[in-house]
């Protein structure tokens, strides 16, 4: 994973060329959304052990307490849109109900 020191949002000048810092800042989202995508997809993959040990043990396809700790940390991280983003991850973990 890169570092804040490695990123090139950081620096103590205005570029000259405001295309350029354009194209450095989107070249830094790209590798920010990549990053974000292996770790949905690693998440997932947690998930979904996580549902098959839950099934093979006889337990419920669901834990709605956990799912509510979930939602409660991206929504006091992130704001009332954090939450929609924590359910869309419950969502792609566990499928829709």
């Amino acid at each position: 994973m890169s570092t804040l020191s490695n990123s090139p949002v950081a620096g103590p000048t205005a570029p000259e060329d405001p295309a350029a810092r354009i194209g450095e800042l989107r070249g830094a989202i790209d590798a920010c959304d990549a990053e974000i995508i292996e770790l949905v997809r690693r998440r997932l993959r947690i998930s979904h052990e996580i549902g098959a040990l839950r099934a093979a043990s006889g337990g419920t396809r669901l834990s709605l307490s956990r799912e509510q700790q979930v939602l409660d940390r991206f929504r006091t991280e992130l704001g009332p849109d954090g939450a929609s983003l924590g359910m869309m991850l419950l969502r792609q973990g566990r499928g829709r109900l």
